[in-house]
C-alpha cells in the first residue's frame, strides 16, 4: 500500500471489453491495485463473474479488492475489501477477511478523523472531489477536503472522484500522492493507454513526492 499509486475501480466490463482480459495490460501500465465494484449483481454471479477476474490479478501480481463485501472477498480469495460509511463497520470486515486488506471510503472532514481512530483499517478513500455518476446524491466535496486528509492522515488514502487527466493536477496540488480512477480508464477506448498517462502524469508532477504513509 505504501507504493501505490494508482487503484482501479470497476465492474466486470469495461467499455473496451471484459475487466479480466484488460488485467494484464492494466498491470502494465501501473494499476496497482484493482477493485471489482458490482452494487446491483446477485452474489452468485458476481461469484461466478468475479472469479476470472481474480484470478488474472493474482496472476499479473496486482492486488484484487472487492467492493461492500467481505463474505464474498473471502470466497473469491481476494487481497481485501473496501466498504461504505453505511457498509458493515470496518472491525467485522476486519474479522470476516483476517489478515486481508480494508479500506474505507470517507467524504467529511469528521469521517476521516474518525476513521484514523479505527484500529484494523489499512487505507481510506477521500472524496468525491467531484460529482460523479458512480455516485449519484453524493455531493462533490471538493479540494478542501483532500487539503483536511493531507495535513490529517497518517495511513495511505487516494483522492477519489471524478478524476482524470484534466482534473489531476488540481488535486495533487491540494496535496494527493493516491488517486482511485472509474471511469477515467473504465470508460476509455484503451483503457491500459488511459492508465499509462494517468500514472506519467503521477510520476512527472512537479508535486509528486513519496510520503511515509
Amino acid at each position: 500500500m505504501i507504493d501505490a499509486r494508482l487503484y482501479l475501480v470497476a465492474g466486470v466490463r469495461l467499455a473496451a471489453g471484459d475487466l479480466a482480459d484488460a488485467v494484464p495490460d492494466l498491470a502494465a501500465a501501473g494499476v496497482d491495485l484493482i477493485q471489482l465494484r458490482e452494487k446491483d449483481m446477485e452474489v452468485k454471479d458476481l461469484l461466478r463473474l468475479g472469479e476470472p477476474v481474480a484470478a488474472a490479478c493474482r496472476s499479473a501480481e496486482v492486488p484484487f479488492i472487492v467492493n461492500d463485501r467481505p463474505d464474498v472477498a473471502l470466497a473469491l480469495g481476494a487481497d481485501g475489501v473496501h466498504v461504505g460509511q453505511s457498509d458493515l463497520p470496518v472491525d467485522v470486515a476486519r474479522r470476516v477477511i483476517g489478515t486481508g486488506l480494508v479500506g474505507l471510503s470517507t467524504h467529511t472532514p469528521s469521517e476521516i478523523d474518525r476513521a484514523l481512530s479505527q484500529r484494523g483499517l489499512d487505507y481510506i478513500a477521500v472524496g468525491p472531489v467531484h460529482a460523479t455518476p458512480t455516485k449519484p446524491g453524493r455531493p462533490a466535496a471538493g479540494l478542501e477536503l483532500i487539503r483536511h486528509a493531507a495535513r490529517r492522515v497518517t495511513i495511505p488514502w487516494f483522492a477519489i472522484g471524478g478524476i482524470d487527466e484534466a482534473t489531476l493536477p488540481a488535486v495533487m496540488d491540494a496535496g494527493a500522492r493516491r488517486i482511485v480512477v472509474v471511469r477515467a480508464i473504465t470508460e476509455a477506448s484503451a483503457p491500459a493507454a488511459a492508465a499509462a498517462r494517468l500514472r506519467a502524469q503521477l510520476e512527472a508532477s512537479e508535486t509528486f513526492r513519496v510520503q511515509p504513509c
